[in-house]
């Protein structure tokens, strides 16, 4: 049977299974998704198979699986983290629990893989790592490996904590990668794909896909169906580029948009939104709402970072049937328009229910799914990941000064401003670790506040893990290793911050009883505002994809702590902590530290994953 030249994808509930088609975009090639349940058959004329990573494992009773037929395909395989474990234990392998590893992995392969032909010879194992360094920077996120391979299986390569971080079949064209090829830290992760594209399944280049404008309008058109649309817009890349299309894809009086105040914005945020919105003539096609007082009121009771979200979701939902009661607008003839991109909806648990909630996003509560499931919402963007969107505004022609803005989340400094109802003081570490980072010049406590994390495609929420040195000096290189051995080797935490700013030993640090308050939020918004500044002031906001400024209710003396979260990313689905020059954080450090209430800065010097880029 003759191919169609398209890569099937199985969806085993990983969090960058639908990254995976879009790196496969990336390469011109066409790739369709199917459900665990997929039979055999089915995926019979695809030109080759790929197994996507997943929150469980292997091993668990109620663990997903796939038609036992498919390895047996006539067809090229690739499985990916959970699909690599699952793929070899089909073939007869074993899989069992091993230490977690997390983020940047050193990968060695193997020189086996010299010995492996290309397809069409005499064996069907293609090279999946020709072109590529025999060492190499790749991206993890998992807590089980493949302990035993079967003979007709050889290992490719490994890491320091992965002994078979790749494996191939000696006679077939069956592949695994324990660590994840589609993400955009893994170093050589795009030529790896195109090896298995190009040289394994023999598809060859498609012609590349003509300016996405005119199909994402004539979508809108088609959604739209003679509808109107009333958009929610937060001056962000996002809903911007969303807003926009619809503007010109639909005529101007059936678009409008509402920006709502919520009182937890940055500061100057409605008014570089109305800037932004006079540059690109559409200041009267947006109404403003001041709904600050009704948000803070919500949210003053709200600890769980997952309730938060949930609250603020379903106010922007009930705010947006208000207006349209106000503005007179008939809802039966209008569409709620977002500005939701890929990344929120995978983490908010997907649209498959296989992926796990990570976090839910506020245009993913549960009133926005349910009015999705009527079919009165309108997302263009719901496909795309962040670098796309900002690709999509330059075609647009919008400013630089947008589409290069610093994401900032709809439930904005809400999920910023950390809270707790429990005191507690910082934990002592064990010996072990206290002898390992003072070797490095650092000492450490465990800090009884806990951050949302993701680790092997599944949600964590764990403790924070505070470092100190005696050197003013910040040494990345070392910090970053340090950081990814402790959450590796500690389960109990997830995420690292270096204390920058203060005076105090960290074993004075306690933690304080903490709500959302006006007052709160005001000085979080002053220390972001900083930060903002200085990194502007030194023309380095372009060298940072996102910049979080944290206010966390860490207390050396009487007041709270800000934590620093420089990162950068392309997708926003990894991330690695930025390293901004030491003298730059100094001044950001010592101008936060003359806020009154502020006791102390830290720096977040954690990937992701383990940890997320926001810490709620």
């Amino acid at each position: 049977m003759t191919n169609n030249g398209r890569i099937a994808i199985i969806d085993l509930g990983g969090q960058y299974c639908h990254l995976i088609a879009r790196r496969l975009r990336d390469l011109a090639t066409d790739s369709t998704i199917f459900p665990p349940s997929v039979r055999s058959e089915v995926l019979s004329h695809y030109a080759g198979l790929i197994l996507s990573g997943g929150p469980q494992s292997v091993y668990d009773p109620d663990a997903v699986s796939i038609d036992e037929r498919i390895p047996a395909l006539d067809m090229p395989i690739l499985g990916i983290c959970y699909g690599h474990q699952l793929l070899a234990k089909l073939l007869g392998g074993e899989v069992g629990r091993r230490d977690g590893e997390y983020g940047l992995a050193q990968l060695r392969t193997s020189t086996l893989n010299s010995f492996l032909p290309p397809h069409g010879e005499t064996s069907g194992a293609g090279p999946l790592f020709h072109g590529t360094p025999p060492a190499q920077r790749v991206w993890m996120s998992h807590s089980d490996a493949v302990c035993e391979l079967p003979r007709e299986l050889i290992t490719l390569a490994g890491t320091d904590r992965c002994s078979c971080a790749a494996f191939a079949h000696c006679s077939k064209p069956l592949f695994g990668l324990q660590f994840h090829p589609e993400v955009a830290h893994t170093e050589f992760g795009e030529k790896i794909l195109e090896n298995f594209v190009r040289s394994i399944c023999g598809i060859g280049e498609a012609e590349p896909a003509a300016g996405r404008v005119p199909a994402l309008c004539e979508r809108i058109r088609r959604a739209a169906a003679g509808k109107s649309v009333f958009f929610l817009v937060s001056g962000g890349v996002d809903s911007t580029v969303a807003f926009v299309l619809c503007a010109i894809a639909l005529p101007k009086e059936r678009v409008l948009g509402l920006y709502v105040d919520t009182g937890l914005m940055r500061q100057g945020e409605t008014d570089e939104l109305r800037a932004n919105l006079g540059r690109l003539g559409l200041t009267d096609r947006v109404r403003i709402w001041d709904a600050s007082e009704v948000f803070l009121k919500a949210l003053e009771t709200q600890i769980d970072p997952e309730d938060k979200r949930r609250v603020i979701g379903r106010l922007f939902v009930e705010i947006q049937s208000q207006a349209l009661h106000q503005f007179g607008i008939d809802p039966d003839h209008w569409l709620l328009g977002q500005g939701t991109i890929y990344p929120d909806t995978i983490e908010s648990g997907g649209d498959s229910g296989r992926a796990a909630v990570i976090k839910t996003h506020h245009n993913r509560c549960d009133e926005i799914r349910e009015l999705i499931r009527q079919g009165k919402v309108i997302e263009p963007l719901t496909e795309l990941y962040k670098d796309e969107v900002r690709e999509l505004g330059r075609e647009l022609g919008l400013s630089a000064h947008l589409t290069n803005r610093w994401p900032f989340p709809g439930p904005g400094l809400a999920i910023r401003c950390l809270c707790t109802l429990t005191p507690g003081g910082a934990s002592a570490v064990s010996p072990e670790i206290a002898a390992t980072i003072a070797h490095d010049g650092f000492d450490g406590v465990v800090l009884p506040l806990r951050s949302v994390g993701v680790q092997g495609d599944a949600r964590t929420y764990r403790r924070v893990f505070a470092l100190a040195q005696k050197d003013r000096e910040l040494d990345y290189q070392k910090l970053g290793k340090l950081s990814s051995a402790l959450c590796n080797d500690n389960i109990a935490v997830n995420r690292v911050a270096l204390l920058i700013g203060g005076n105090r030993p960290l074993t004075d640090a306690r933690i304080v009883p903490a709500t959302i308050t006006p007052e709160r939020v005001e000085l979080l918004r002053q220390a972001d505002f900083i930060a903002r500044s200085e990194i502007e002031r030194a023309n380095l906001a372009d060298t940072v994809w996102q910049f979080p400024v944290v206010l966390a209710p860490i207390t050396f003396q009487d007041g709270e702590s800000i934590v620093l979260r420089p990162v950068n990313s392309v997708d926003g689905m990894t991330a690695s902590f930025a390293c901004l020059p030491s003298d730059l954080l100094l001044t950001i450090s010592n101008n936060i530290l003359a806020l009154p209430g502020v006791d102390a800065v830290f720096l977040d010097v954690t990937n992701k994953p383990p940890a997320t880029i926001e810490w709620e």
